[in-house]
């Protein structure tokens, strides 16, 4: 099963999504990340944050999703809607879910300030993925809409 993170840019959320649900994920399971319009730069401080929580990000890029190695079985959405960014709707025949994060690049203020976004926006990714993960994915695998809906509930989990 192949799960891709997608944001605008490819550079942080998405970033983050991809290698905590890689570093959890079981066998079988793997994520990719891509943007609709990508900085093809990660993040130093999505990076940094990751290297401190001890997962790796070895072989990540920032990439479009024009080249994606493989077709997702589903596409999270991880741009904020509700704070007047525009989501990349992926055009394809997968199962979609939204999981709108705060983007902890664009937090103006003191570096504890921007810290705390980044540590906020990980928590909340990682217990989405954790939920997720939790799932009864054997069962939900020939079951779309069973989930989709529990994909869409945990796009509300605040860590």
């Amino acid at each position: 099963m192949n799960v891709l993170f997608l944001c605008t840019g490819n550079s942080c959320r998405s970033l983050i999504s991809e290698a905590v649900f890689n570093h959890l994920a079981p066998a079988g399971w793997h994520a990719i990340s891509a943007g609709s319009q990508p900085t093809g730069k990660l993040n130093d401080k999505a990076l940094a944050l990751l290297a401190s929580k001890g997962i790796s990000t070895e072989g990540y890029s920032s990439k479009s999703w024009d080249d994606l190695p493989v077709t997702p079985d589903i596409v999270v959405t991880v741009c904020a809607s509700a704070a007047g960014e525009t989501c990349p709707a992926y055009l394809g025949p997968v199962l979609r879910t939204h999981w709108g994060v705060d983007d902890p690049s664009h937090v103006v203020g003191s570096e504890d300030d921007i810290h705390a976004a980044f540590e906020q926006a990980y928590r909340i990714l990682r217990a989405r993925i954790e939920a997720f993960l939790a799932l009864p994915l054997d069962a939900l695998k020939d079951d779309p809409a069973r989930l989709k809906a529990e994909l869409d509930r945990i796009g509300t989990v605040q860590g």
